[in-house]
């Protein structure tokens, strides 16, 4: 396993002004490059003989609502024969797409369309971005920390009409009446098998 310090020295050299931040956290490097070089980035550190990160194990969203730039798209990259994780991160707000790099990693097709999904997070050049996970009705991003928890319909498949539906929430308003230490005492009535519990008074 390469040292972190000098897989820092190597990506800092290799990369040159395309590398804005480098910092090792929990024994990984972690680097912060410009948006629009991404592409390019990847591309090199895959492809230098120094690097050599030929997986791409992941790409998720991290919010920050209060920032002007809220979302961080983090790249969890894997060397195999230098046996080194490497994250690689940039920044964008919620108009500014991302350069896809799916023809770096074509398994970053699916990361990318999951990111835009839950995060609202954009990225040109994508074959294909559409929703991945939630119904292509849904509004809004549920990853976004400024969703709302609390909505008023509720969404099922209906297997006489073959299709999603859209229905008012049906939920008994006293199982919202929670205790937040203990969200089963929410109730002040008794339900079956407490009688048999001793009482906390």
């Amino acid at each position: 396993m390469v040292d972190p310090i000098a897989l820092q020295n190597t990506v800092t050299s290799v990369l040159g002004d395309a590398l804005d931040e480098a910092s090792i956290s929990f024994g990984e490097l972690n680097i912060l490059v410009a948006r629009d070089r991404i592409a390019d980035v990847l591309r090199t550190l895959r492809d230098d003989p120094a690097c050599q990160f030929e997986v791409l194990i992941d790409i998720c969203g991290v919010d920050y609502p209060v920032r002007e730039q809220r979302f961080d798209v983090v790249y969890h990259l894997l060397s195999p024969r230098l046996n080194q994780r490497l994250r690689v991160k940039v920044m964008t707000d919620e108009a500014t797409p991302i350069p896809s790099v799916n023809d770096v990693y074509p398994a970053a097709n699916w990361y990318e369309r999951e990111a835009y999904d839950l995060y609202g997070i954009r990225f040109t050049g994508h074959p294909d971005l559409r929703r991945i996970l939630t119904d292509y009705g849904f509004q809004g991003h549920p990853l976004r920390k400024d969703f709302p928890l609390t909505g008023y319909v509720e969404v099922r498949y209906d297997d006489e009409k073959k299709r999603v539906v859209y229905e008012p929430v049906k939920l008994t308003q006293e199982f919202r009446d929670f205790d937040f230490e203990s969200p089963w005492e929410g109730p002040n009535s008794l339900l079956p098998g407490d009688e048999k519990a001793p009482r906390r008074d």
